[in-house]
């Protein structure tokens, strides 16, 4: 197997094993805690610009396949494991990790100490950093390390925004033995227009399985054209890097569409709504990545075990400043995870409902969208 070098913009340099593609990629390291779903989350276009680090020790024991995909293809720069499963024993599996990345040109790193790397990103937060399989010394890696650059204060929306429009009528997946829920034929759906940041495909899988017409959009649509396509509701999508590198020009044109209709954000969505109302945003030390972050409802008094992936978030003061409500907090820091307009009916959340593979503790927040969009109750039938 061929060596591989991982080495962070302070200077620290790895040296492991090489998986997936040759080559040197660079991008914003974190860290996720999952213990599974590592399909997803190479394939989460939020994690665009970023390399992804697994601290589960053993990752890819269970293969890939051609279903478990948030977006067409992986979107991490890179990804780096403690010990790459020797086997891919699933029913379902189609291609081991070693192959998946191979075919999309995804740079790997296994066998140097994730531990150690997951404290050094704890105590000195985020950093960028580089995996390369070139023959370099150790000299040469140093004076990398100091032109990583920066994702901070750039838009990575452009890269995993829909070139074109189009329609999502897929419901949420079932395994041929389970219990399927699936929504009565209404007759008419309220349609709602995605902002497709960089959306995750079990997003839209709810939306649609919840009742709603689904059409995505790209980013940069103009209110007037989003008018043209005759929306009931107002979905604002996850998605990577820093929010604060959208354009001004841009949220003007998002403002104007969530004052018109009712909105809900996820992740991404929560930050963009909270700029446009000029909320502050601030960059998290190594911000929220995994399946097991709780966070408490602060309406209902319960807690949710939730899937987070971000990096950034909003003031609690500069929030409650412009008309909104905390609905939802992070037990682990106190950070803000859920915000509703007190005027205007426009709600979001940090952290994702959706995900897949995670806890499902959070998805009636798409029966309150359904709700707020039509004032009605959503109708529900089992087929066994």
């Amino acid at each position: 197997m061929t060596k591989a070098y991982l080495v962070l913009e302070n200077g620290t340099i790895f040296e492991g094993k090489s998986f997936g593609a040759q080559g040197t990629t660079i991008g914003e390291i974190v860290f996720n805690t999952s213990m599974s779903g590592y399909q997803e989350i190479l394939t989460d276009p939020s994690y665009k610009g970023q390399i992804v680090l697994m601290t589960y020790p053993q990752i890819g024991n269970y293969g890939t396949n051609d279903i478990d995909l948030e977006s067409e293809k992986p979107t991490v720069e890179g990804f780096i494991i403690k010990e790459l499963s020797p086997i891919a024993s699933n029913f379902r599996s189609k291609y081991t990790l070693d192959e998946y990345l191979k075919m999309y040109s995804i740079v790997g790193i296994s066998d140097i100490d994730t531990r150690y790397l997951t404290k050094i990103l704890r105590e000195y937060g985020s950093m960028m950093g580089m995996i390369t399989t070139e023959e370099l010394t150790k000299n040469e890696l140093i004076a990398k390390s100091k032109n990583l650059g920066t994702i901070v204060g750039k838009d990575l929306v452009q890269y995993v925004t829909c070139s074109t429009s189009y329609r999502w009528d897929e419901p949420l997946y079932h395994f041929d033995f389970e219990n399927k829920t699936q929504t009565k034929n209404i007759q008419k759906r309220p349609r709602v227009i995605v902002f497709d940041f960089g959306t995750k495909r079990n997003i839209l899988r709810h939306l649609y399985s919840t009742g709603f017409e689904v059409m995505v959009v790209n980013a940069y649509t103009t209110y007037e054209d989003i008018k043209k396509l005759s929306p009931d509701a107002i979905f604002l999508s996850n998605g990577p890097g820093d929010p604060r590198g959208l354009s001004d020009k841009h949220l003007t044109e998002v403002k104007k569409t969530i004052l018109e209709y009712p909105t809900f954000g996820i992740c991404f969505g929560l930050q963009i709504i909270a700029r446009i109302f000029n909320a502050e945003i601030y960059k998290l030390k190594f911000g929220h990545h995994g399946a097991n972050h709780p966070v408490k409802n602060l309406l209902t008094e319960k807690i949710e075990i939730t899937v987070q992936n971000h990096n950034y978030a909003a003031t609690e003061d500069s929030l409650l400043k412009n008309d909104f409500e905390i609905t939802h907090k992070n037990l682990n820091d106190n950070s803000i995870e859920g915000i509703k307009h007190k005027k205007l009916p426009i709600f979001a959340v940090q952290y994702h409902p959706e995900a897949s593979a995670g806890p499902h503790d959070s998805n009636y927040l798409f029966d309150e969208f359904y709700k707020m969009v039509t004032g009605g109750e959503i109708e529900k039938t089992k087929n066994n």
